[in-house]
Formats: C-alpha cells, structure tokens, sequence
C-alpha cells in the first residue's frame, strides 16, 4: 500500500469559541492509501490540547507506509506495527479511516455495513459556542427546529454560566447539554449543577480538568449525569473515566480511529456507562467516519462539518437532525471539485 498526505485548512463559517481560546479555521490532514489501484482515504484533526499539530501528523503519516504492508484486511496486524510508535492519535485515525474507506471500496460496502451496524444513530447535537447569555440565545434561536439537541459552550470564567443556559433555555425547547472544557473548579461545579438541573440539562460534560482528583466526588455529588471527554482517549482510560463520571466522550481522533472508539464504546457499555459520540473541527471525511458508528452511542455531537463556511468532503446528510454516513462503499464521500468557470 502506497500513501500521500497534505495539509489543509479549513474555514470556520463564524469564530469558534471555547474556554481555551478562539478559533476561525483548523489546520487538518487528508491521508489516501492506495491499493490495486482504489484509494481509501481518511482525515487527521490534531489539535494543540494533546501536543499535536498538522505537521507532527503529517509526519507520522508519513512514516506509517512502510507498516501498512500489502494488505488492507490485516488490520489488527497494521495496528500492532503502528503501536510500536508513540502518540499522534489524530494521525491513527486518518490511517484507520482511510483502511476502513478502502476495505469498503473493495467489498462494495459502507463501513457501517461492514462493520454490521445500523446507518443511522440519535440526532446530533449543535454547538452553541461561548459568548455572553444573549448572544448564544440569539444563536440558539438562529437554528430553531433544525437540530433536536443544543450543546452549549461554558466555562466563561466570568460567573454568568448558569444564566447562559437560562439565556437559551428560554426561547429552546430543545434538549440542552452543556460542555465546560475543562473550566470548573469543583465548588463551582457543586454550585452550578443543581441550577443547571432545574433547567432539564441533560448531562454535563469535562467540567473538572482532566485528572481532577475531585473527579468522583463530583460524580457522586452531582445531580447530572457527568461525561467525560478530555479524560478519556483510548480503552486503557476506561476503568479511570468509570470512577469519576456517569459517561464517556468518545472522539476519533483522540481515540486513535473506528476500530479503537468501537472498543470504547463496548467496554463502556459493559460497566453501565453512558456514551457520546464527539468530533472537532473538522470535514465531512472526518465526520463520517464518526457517523458510520454512531449507532453505538446514546448521544451525538457530529456537527464539526456543519460548522464550516464550506465542507469540501460533502456527502454526510443531516435529516431529521440525524448526520447520516452515505450509502456508498466505504466512507462514501468524495472531495468537492471547485467549479472550473
């Protein structure tokens, strides 16, 4: 199998805002895997959080081709050779996108076939992100009725969080969840979570740092159900996560790829856990490969392509607030062509 790899960046159709920082675009890797002439092809979103950028995973990528072998079937043994070298989740999960893609395109199948699962998972979630209490409601209230459920940005730093959510719950019916990135401290997560209850939020997510010693006090304590994201990368964390929250977030490319994240989900189901299917930034290529598992998930949060000025991998549609993969073999999507004229 023959590799190529190139960096791109992606526009943001507005500043996306988090409790870490800004952003207006996201720097990404699309990986092709060639074999017999079919390309698989797949999408790296690393992002600084876990030390990993666009070049550190176009490197990896790189370095990968002489591990893949002849065989795009063997991908227990391509992933025991590429776990001989350390890190670069984002770049894994290119790497096993792309063999998913291409072992699709060669059967004739979509990988959610495949993999013997059903195409449409729960309806994603939309982003709202940070900003003051009216902006994220004048935003909710932009989306009305497209999406089922609202997940909502916190950690300001400011003490206005619970009246962001009031601020959206107000003109919402919509589901709420909300995501504190990591910003809480756990007294203002004892004081805002019983306001955030009376408000029907759903569940919360990564309000401790990742690590928090007060992890399970917190989930003891808290009147939501407590996920989390940045605590949870690959099935070793499982165990850890179970003890400090009531559910897992699970990315792709923090998981290292499908075949990674459906072991998470397993294993987190096993010990009675809750899961959400999460992404970054990202392209329809990435997303994708998100939604051909998202059946396995009770929540979803796929919307990184929707969030783009303009997604240049299309193929995944929304409907009926449900991010459905193609129906074509493998990931089913194909790379927009700019109009010639």
């Amino acid at each position: 199998m023959e590799i190529e790899a190139r960096i791109a960046t992606l526009r943001m159709a507005e500043t996306f805002v988090i409790s870490r920082g800004a952003s207006d675009e996201a720097e990404v890797v699309f990986v092709e895997i060639r074999h017999d002439g079919v390309s698989g092809l797949g999408e790296a979103t690393p992002i600084d959080r876990y030390d990993e950028s666009a070049e550190s995973a176009l490197a990896f990528v790189q370095e990968a081709e002489d591990l893949l072998g002849d065989d795009p079937f063997a991908l227990e043994a391509i992933e025991a050779r590429l776990a001989e070298r350390r890190g670069e989740q984002a770049a894994r999960a290119a790497l096993d996108a792309a063999l998913h893609d291409l072992c699709g395109k060669l059967t004739g199948l979509p990988v959610w076939r495949l993999l013997g699962l059903a195409r449409g998972g729960p309806p994603t979630s939309w982003t709202i992100w940070l900003g003051d209490p009216d902006d994220m409601a004048r935003r909710a209230e932009r989306v009305h009725g497209r999406f089922k459920r609202l997940k909502l940005k916190l950690g300001g730093g400011d003490g206005l969080d619970v009246e962001r959510v009031r601020a959206v719950h107000g003109i919402s019916d919509a589901p709420l969840q909300v995501d504190v990135n990591e910003y809480w401290t756990l007294d203002e997560a004892l004081e805002a979570l019983p306001q955030l209850a009376e408000l029907g939020v759903e569940y919360c997510e990564q309000p401790l740092p990742a690590g928090d010693p007060a992890g399970p006090e917190l989930k003891r304590r808290s009147p939501l159900p407590i996920y989390v994201d940045e605590d949870c990368h690959t099935l070793a964390d499982v165990p850890a996560c179970g003890e400090r929250a009531h559910g897992l977030t699970v990315k792709l490319a923090k998981s290292g790829g499908i075949r990674e994240a459906v072991r998470i989900a397993h294993a987190g189901r096993a010990l009675g856990l809750g899961l959400m299917l999460g992404c970054m930034n990202e392209s329809g290529l990435a997303v994708s490969a998100g939604a051909q598992i998202a059946s396995l998930f009770d929540h979803v949060d796929l919307d990184g392509n929707l969030l783009l000025a303009v997604d240049p991998w299309p193929g995944v549609e929304l409907v009926d607030g449900v991010q459905l993969p193609p129906d074509r073999p493998g990931l089913g999507v194909r790379e927009a062509v700019p109009d010639p004229r």
